[in-house]
């Protein structure tokens, strides 16, 4: 006997019963992005691979062991994208989306980095993000961090926490590197392989080690916010005041760094304590020189990305009341005559009332064994249909669940129907 074919280890299957959650943010979502004025932008998954090694740099954990890179008949080296924000660039400078325009832009879809599974982590992974170009004040940073912040109280996440930094100019950043290289030398013994590694590369990232036995080393190390420019400690200024009249709570982090070396001036992270470690479900800043560096001209720039499969997962942990996606009804259809008229009045009913979710059975089947479909779909009604029905001009309505609008089974005119569904079942 063959062996049955599994998924890729990393990557899993959304089934039907969880789709219900993924819905609801997927749709809070993207009612909440269209409600402040962004437009939605697809680009592929797959984009050529020296994208993503200049946007993100090559010292970056995402380009040196992560990315799912191969090559195609062509011979073109090629790569499932690891975040959206590299593409959504790619896309503004092919199409001339930048020239003297500014753009709100937003995205959603499948992300590949291959990296260890873990809780609320996978090979294949979800992103929304939100994207804007050539707006340079900090106006637009608040308003980006607004966004999410309404998103939490939509979704009704409570326990979630803002954290912010500004990394300053790349002149700023570029002086800090080196003041760090200079420190962290000094303690070279104390360093773990991973920080040995990013030292000359990326030392900035050694700040964010999750590595215990450096707590205390990192803790001494020279302050970010103290070297930055006039300019870069300008705007995080005007970003906090904005904050703070929105009534936006934030913690200011100075060892905020994020792991893609395009960001600059402003990042933050909204984090939350109800996922373990991997707490971090939304996070972004500004990222002015990308577009240039990708061949465009200088262009100010600011975003985030949410990581859906996280937010799914708190979502799921809390237990939130989400928008029920069972059936409404669904419909028994008794005899070859009754289905022909049965699926003739089904397709009025979704006509007359687009909202409703209705279920026709399939497969005819006894009165008994289509009931027990209905209640296996969850339905709160049983809408039924036979030949005395038909020869009345009547439906019958079953109720399958407690405390419902019409608690008792009931024969209606057909012509009442949609009195019914709208007064009753839809009410």
């Amino acid at each position: 006997m063959a062996k049955n074919i599994q998924s890729v280890r990393g990557m899993r299957d959304i089934l039907p019963t969880q789709s219900a959650s993924w819905q609801f943010i997927e749709n809070t979502a993207r009612t909440l992005f269209n409600s402040y004025g962004y437009q939605e932008l697809r680009t592929p998954v797959v984009e050529p691979t020296g994208l993503f090694k200049r946007a993100i740099g090559d010292a970056t954990d995402i380009v040196e062991k992560e990315m799912y890179t191969f090559e195609d008949r062509n011979g073109d080296s090629l790569t499932l994208r690891p975040e959206g924000t590299a593409g959504c660039v790619r896309a503004g400078l092919q199409h001339g989306l930048f020239h003297n325009q500014q753009q709100r832009i937003w995205y959603t879809g499948p992300m590949f980095r291959h990296e260890r599974p873990q809780k609320g982590r996978y090979r294949q992974f979800y992103q929304a993000g939100i994207e804007t170009f050539g707006i340079a004040g900090p106006d637009i940073d608040a308003e980006v961090i607004a966004i999410a912040a309404r998103l939490w109280k939509k979704l009704d996440i409570e326990n979630v926490r803002l954290e912010i930094n500004s990394l300053g100019s790349d002149a700023a950043r570029e002086a800090y590197r080196e003041i760090l290289i200079d420190y962290f030398t000094q303690h070279q013994d104390q360093l773990d392989d991973d920080s040995r590694r990013r030292l000359h590369k990326n030392p900035l990232r050694i700040l964010d080690s999750k590595n215990p036995a450096m707590k205390e080393l990192v803790a001494n190390a020279p302050d970010l916010l103290d070297y930055l420019d006039d300019e870069s400690s300008s705007h995080f200024e005007g970003l906090k005041k904005r904050l703070d009249s929105m009534g936006i709570a934030y913690q200011v982090n100075s060892r905020l760094v994020r792991g893609i070396d395009y960001y600059n001036r402003t990042v933050f992270e909204w984090i939350t304590d109800d996922l373990g470690a991997q707490g971090t479900i939304c996070a972004g800043g500004r990222y002015d020189g990308l577009v240039k560096q990708l061949g465009g001209r200088e262009t100010p720039a600011c975003g985030f990305g949410i990581g859906l499969d996280r937010l799914q997962l708190l979502i799921e942990s809390l237990n939130i009341d989400i928008p029920d996606q069972n059936p409404h009804a669904y419909f028994v259809l008794l005899g070859e005559q009754a289905e022909l008229t049965g699926l003739q009045l089904a397709e009025q009913i979704r006509n007359s009332h687009p909202s409703l979710r209705l279920l026709v059975n399939g497969g005819a089947g006894s009165f008994k064994s289509q009931l027990k479909r209905a209640d296996k779909s969850a339905a709160d009604y049983a809408f039924i249909l036979g030949e005395s029905e038909m020869e009345a001009s009547e439906i019958i309505i079953k109720p399958l669940r407690k405390a419902l609008a019409i608690s008792d089974q009931q024969s209606i005119p057909q012509s009442k129907l949609d009195d019914v569904i709208k007064n009753d079942i839809l009410a």
